[in-house]
Order: structure tokens, then C-alpha cells, then sequence
């Protein structure tokens, strides 16, 4: 699953996930009243350091710190890169 980004380091590059959100009334909430989306799948994984070994992997589904990372537009898409510490949880 290659996109021509490869991360450096602890660094991992996640595509994040979109969840639509409704109200209890049945209301479609517009992305100015969304919470910043805190899922991604993993696209790309840095080699790691010494002391630092990578504990995520490609394909998986992350929680991620909300305000953790930075956006990069690549080829028509919106990818996150971020240190892999502000990696909270996988989805199993």
C-alpha cells in the first residue's frame, strides 16, 4: 500500500477516518460542529531507532491524539504524518 511517502524514524503516516455523525434527532452534523475524526489506518511505518522499535504496523486501525500530527496533501489525498508516541491505542 505504498503512496510514494516513506517515513523517517518513530514516524508513521496515517490516512484518517471519516465517521458521519448524526444528532439523537436524526441531524447530520456539518464539519464545523465535528470533533477532529481520532481513528486512522496505518499507511506507512518509519524503521524505528535503537530505542525506540516500531510497535505499529501497515493496515491497522489507530487512535491517535487529537491534535497530534501534521497534514500533508500528496497526490490528490490528505494524509497525517506523526511521531508514532502520539499513537494511543490499536483497533483489534
Amino acid at each position: 500500500m505504498s503512496v510514494g511517502i516513506r517515513p523517517l524514524g518513530t514516524r508513521v503516516l496515517i490516512k484518517k477516518i471519516e465517521v458521519e455523525e448524526k444528532t439523537d434527532a436524526g441531524f447530520i452534523l456539518t464539519n464545523a460542529n465535528k470533533k477532529a475524526p481520532q481513528q486512522a489506518t496505518v499507511i506507512a511505518v518509519g524503521n524505528g531507532t535503537k530505542d525506540e522499535p516500531m510497535e505499529v504496523k501497515v493496515g491497522e486501525t489507530v487512535v491517535f491524539s487529537q491534535f497530534g500530527g501534521t497534514d500533508i496533501d500528496y497526490d490528490g489525498e490528505t494524509y497525517t504524518l506523526m511521531n508514532q508516541s502520539d499513537i494511543l491505542a490499536v483497533i483489534e
